[in-house]
């Protein structure tokens, strides 16, 4: 029965589950801050959110009978969050602000933080908007500020960055899962394959005690 079911539901382990956890509740945290809760937008982002956590988990469950299954569903989640991460990116465009380069300093910053709760991830926020602000009223700002009118929109920027981070981050971790599970696919097989060894060895065995009998 081991070999017919193998190991499968362990979704909470998966740092891919728990940075796209955090991520949905990032993004539940910024549209209630930030975009207006009558629009169209603010469920599709929480709603892409969502469906990123809620794909890996059943995806992780689901491999107990179909590697296949699990397969396709990791994709959707991944398939999710790309689409929520283009979100942050309009959010940014739209209003003229700047989209932090893959090299920018505080992308790094926040991936070696490892936030585990949104509360976190705000207070990383709160700290570099402010510490921007002081620069830009120093005089001493970049480009990243020059079309920022308040400290909040200056929130707002640095917030849709480093949840655009996190949605990196979450594709990277599933990329990375999804070829696992492409190997383990070709490997085992799925349910069906599983079902016919073990017939075929339940067969033999019998076939081998007969024959034992016999003599």
């Amino acid at each position: 029965m081991d070999n017919l079911i193998p190991k499968h539901g362990g979704f909470r382990n998966l740092r891919s589950f728990q940075v796209a956890q955090l991520l949905y509740d990032v993004t539940v945290r910024f549209c209630g801050r930030f975009i207006d809760k009558s629009s169209r937008t603010h469920d599709q982002m929480v709603q892409a959110a969502r469906s990123g956590v809620q794909n890996i988990a059943e995806g992780s469950v689901a491999s107990a009978t179909s590697r296949k299954m699990e397969l396709k569903l990791t994709n959707v989640a991944r398939a999710s969050i790309e689409e929520l991460r283009l979100d942050y990116e309009d959010f940014l465009r739209q209003r003229g602000w700047t989209l932090w380069a893959q090299d920018d300093p505080r992308r790094l910053a926040l991936i070696k933080r490892r936030c585990k709760t949104a509360d976190e991830v705000a207070q990383w926020v709160k700290q570099i908007a402010q510490t921007e602000w002081k620069n830009g009223q120093d005089g001493r700002h970049g480009k990243s500020i020059v079309s920022i009118e308040s400290i909040q929109e200056l929130y707002a920027q640095t917030a849709a960055n480093a949840a655009h981070v996190l949605c990196g981050v979450a594709m990277a971790l599933l990329g990375r899962q999804i070829q696992a599970q492409a190997r383990a696919f070709e490997q085992e097989g799925g349910l069906t394959e599983r079902l016919f060894k073990v017939r075929q060895s339940a067969r033999k065995k019998k076939s081998v005690d007969s024959s034992s009998h016999e003599s």
